[in-house]
C-alpha cells in the first residue's frame, strides 16, 4: 500500500508532462494562417478556437482603403499555409504581395465563396459615380448571388460581411479550407462552424428587432459601405459623401450632400473613426440633422472571435441611438 502511495505523485507528474507535450504538440501542428481584415480574422479566429490564432494584417485603427504593407506583415505572408482576404476589390495594396510573398500558401477569396450575394455599387443622385474600370454603370441596388464566371470585382460592393447571412457563406468556406489544410483537426473546425452559425442566426434576430423601429428613418453616411446592412434590415441610407473614402470628395460633391440633407429634414450623417470628420460638419452645417459615428470595418474594436458581433451590434446601436432622438 505504502509503495502505491509512493508511486501515486510520479504518475501524476508524468501524467502532467504527457497532456502539455500533448498541448504543445496540438499549437506546434496548428496551421499558420493569416487574414486580412479584423471583420474577416474574428470570423477565422472562431473557427480556429481550440487549435491556433490566425495573424492579421490590417490591425489596429487601419483602413484597408488606405493600408500600406509592414514588413511584419510580409514575413506572416512568406510563412503562411492558408491565407484569407475578401478580395482585390477590398483590399487591394494584397494583390501583388499575395501573388509574391504568398505563393507558398492556399489562397482563399471569400468573396468568391459559394452562396456569396453581391450588390453591384450605385451610382447617380446622392450617390457618387464609381471607377470600375470600365465605364459601364451598375443600376442601384441590383443583386445577385454567386458566380464564379464572375471576376469584375471592381463593379460589387465588398463590405460583405455586413450582411450576417454573407458571413455564414463566408464561414462554411474558411471551414472548408481549414479542414482541407489541416484534416488533423476537422472536427474541432466542424464542431467550431456548427456553434457561429447559431450565434450568427440570433445575431441576425437581434438587429432586426433593434432597428425595427427606426428602419424608415432616412441617413447619410460617410462612404457608401452600408448597402448588405440596408438590405439585410430595411434600413434607408439615402447617400454618402463620398464612394471611396480615400478620395477627398469635391465642394461640388460636399454642396450636394448638404442640400440632401437639409431636403429630407431632420435626420442623421455618419462619420467612421479612421476618416476626416470637418466633412461631416460641412455637410451638418445650417440643418436640424444631427451626427453619429459608425465603424463598418472594426477601426476601433479589439480583434479576436467577439468581434462580429460587437461590430454588427454597434452599428445597430449608433443608428438606433441617432436615428430614434429625431422623433
Amino acid at each position: 500500500m505504502n509503495a502505491i502511495k509512493a508511486l501515486l505523485p510520479l504518475a501524476a507528474s508524468l501524467l502532467l508532462s504527457g497532456l502539455l507535450v500533448s498541448t504543445a504538440a496540438t499549437a506546434a501542428d496548428a496551421p499558420k494562417v493569416v487574414v486580412s481584415i479584423k471583420p474577416i480574422h474574428s470570423l477565422v479566429a472562431a473557427i480556429m478556437q481550440g487549435v491556433g490564432t490566425p495573424d492579421l494584417i490590417v490591425d489596429g485603427a487601419a483602413s484597408p482603403h488606405t493600408y500600406a504593407l509592414k514588413p511584419s506583415n510580409a514575413r506572416s505572408l512568406q510563412q503562411a499555409q492558408v491565407v484569407f482576404w475578401v478580395g482585390p476589390g477590398m483590399e487591394a495594396f494584397l494583390q501583388k504581395p499575395l501573388s509574391s510573398l504568398g505563393s507558398n500558401a492556399t489562397i482563399v477569396e471569400l468573396d468568391q465563396a459559394p452562396g456569396i450575394a453581391k450588390l453591384k455599387f450605385r451610382e447617380g443622385g446622392a450617390f457618387e459615380p464609381h471607377d470600375d474600370g470600365d465605364g459601364d454603370e451598375a443600376p442601384a441596388g441590383d443583386s445577385r448571388g454567386h458566380d464564379h464566371s464572375d471576376h469584375d470585382h471592381g463593379e460589387f460592393d465588398t463590405h460583405l460581411w455586413l450582411d450576417p447571412h454573407n458571413a455564414k457563406a463566408m464561414v462554411a468556406e474558411i471551414t472548408t479550407s481549414l479542414v482541407a489544410a489541416d484534416p488533423v483537426n476537422a472536427l474541432t473546425y466542424e464542431t467550431n462552424q456548427k456553434t457561429l452559425n447559431g450565434k450568427l442566426d440570433a445575431l441576425d434576430a437581434e438587429i432586426a428587432s433593434t432597428l425595427a423601429p427606426v428602419k424608415d428613418k432616412p441617413f447619410i453616411v460617410f462612404h457608401d459601405a452600408y448597402q448588405y446592412f440596408e438590405h439585410r434590415y430595411g434600413v434607408r441610407v439615402s447617400g454618402s459623401i463620398t464612394v471611396s473614402p480615400e478620395t477627398i470628395p469635391g465642394a461640388q460633391r460636399v454642396a450636394e450632400i448638404h442640400s440632401k440633407v437639409a431636403d429630407l429634414g431632420a435626420t442623421c450623417v455618419f462619420a467612421e473613426p479612421q476618416f476626416e470628420p470637418k466633412l461631416v460638419n460641412v455637410v451638418l452645417e445650417g440643418t436640424s440633422a444631427k451626427s453619429g459615428v459608425l465603424d463598418p470595418e472594426a477601426a476601433t474594436l479589439p480583434q479576436g472571435p467577439e468581434l462580429y458581433f460587437d461590430l454588427m451590434r454597434g452599428i445597430a446601436s449608433s443608428l438606433k441611438s441617432c436615428l430614434a432622438a429625431q422623433g
